[in-house]
């Protein structure tokens, strides 16, 4: 089997306590790996990123309130607002081939485990969904609390068990798996 052919991919994450920016880094030393171009873009509010000029996304954040970022809200909702207004939203949302998207977060769940996540990461896939990629992967990677604050013993005694220094480095290795296989698709 051959080489596969190069793709532009852009990486776009929110990350406040850093367990989201260790999973997007991954990404991003992965695809290179694997011969890809790749722009990885830290969110903090709208920017002007043209996301229809990528063949593949990998789009992530933390999950704050069941939700991504207010960062990554800020930029959803801009992009959201931009395509509509050149009318690249169309009734139906026609597939745009080959374009997709991996959608993916970092969460503690410290009281309902996974479905606090489940939300942000189908708030995260909405834009492109609109757009026409086709969504390809939904991953949940478990990243601890900061130690400080209100939220010290959320990762110790919380539904997940103890979840302190995640991800860590196996985590991080299911990362790097999941991309490579997704990338040969």
């Amino acid at each position: 089997m051959g080489k596969e052919e190069p793709m532009k991919i852009l990486n776009l994450y929110f990350s406040a306590t850093g367990n989201t920016e260790k999973v997007a880094n991954r990404i991003t030393m992965t695809a290179q790996k694997l011969g890809h171009e790749i722009d990885t873009v830290k969110i903090v509010g709208d920017r002007e990123i043209d996301l229809l000029g990528y063949d593949f996304v990998f789009i992530g954040s933390g999950v704050y309130r069941w939700l991504p970022g207010q960062g990554m809200q800020e930029f959803i909702t801009g992009r959201l607002t931009h395509y509509a207004a050149i009318q690249e939203i169309k009734l139906a949302a026609p597939r745009r081939h080959p374009k997709k998207v991996v959608v993916y977060c970092t969460y503690g769940g410290a009281h309902t485990g996974v479905n606090e996540a489940v939300p942000a990461v189908k708030y995260l896939g909405q834009l492109f969904d609109h757009l026409g990629f086709e969504i390809v992967g939904e991953w949940y990677f478990i990243g601890a609390y900061p130690d400080e604050g209100r939220f010290k013993d959320f990762s110790s005694l919380g539904r997940l068990g103890n979840i302190q220094g995640r991800p860590h480095e196996a985590d991080l290795q299911e990362v790097a798996e999941r991309v490579s296989g997704v990338l040969r698709l």
